[in-house]
């Protein structure tokens, strides 16, 4: 495997921050209709959508700064959620690039709603070639008997691998379509 070079503007020192309105689709109750454990929670913001949002305010953060065919994938999460916060307020998260050793970027993240801290900790993600983690993906899927996705599955069988064509229906950072085919 080929040693990693990074983008010359992948620094320690980067950040983030955005904001998002707590709305009843990000409570607890609404994690997901699959988890049924979750439907008589109390209507407040989930820690399951609050770490979403520390990855996805990660991500943000290294928008322009991977190279062409990367993206990164969390790998570990370390944070505390310490205050419900209700629906209506708004949660701010910031994020700070505080390590980078090869291909693993380590993220101090923090959240806050407009009474103070909600949560804080560490994010780690990784840097990919989509191109070839899709292609593990795909024969690790293969290899388990995966039915996914499972329209394409019933109609095209297990065999597949990542590249231009049917869509997945799926997207990458970059608003691309991710695709298998057979």
């Amino acid at each position: 495997m080929s040693r990693h070079v990074p983008k010359s503007s992948l620094v320690v020192g980067l950040t983030h921050e955005t904001s998002l309105l707590v709305t009843p689709d990000l409570t607890v109750p609404n994690v997901s209709g699959r988890l049924a454990a979750f439907g008589d929670m109390p209507p407040v913001f989930a820690t399951a959508f609050l770490v979403a949002f520390f990855e996805a305010a990660c991500i943000e953060c290294l928008r322009g700064h991977l190279q062409e065919g990367e993206h990164t994938v969390g790998v570990h999460v370390d944070v505390s959620h310490v205050a419900a916060t209700p629906v209506g307020m708004n949660v701010t998260v910031k994020v700070k690039l505080i390590e980078i050793e090869g291909r693993r970027l380590t993220f101090r993240v923090r959240a806050e709603d407009g009474t103070g801290l909600i949560g804080e900790g560490a994010h780690q993600r990784a840097i990919i070639n989509i191109g070839g983690f899709l292609d593990r993906v795909a024969a690790k899927a293969n290899s388990g008997g995966s039915a996914w996705p499972p329209e394409q599955a019933q109609a095209e069988g297990p065999s597949r691998s990542y590249a231009a064509g049917r869509s997945s229906g799926l997207s990458n950072h970059h608003g691309r379509a991710l695709a298998f085919r057979r």
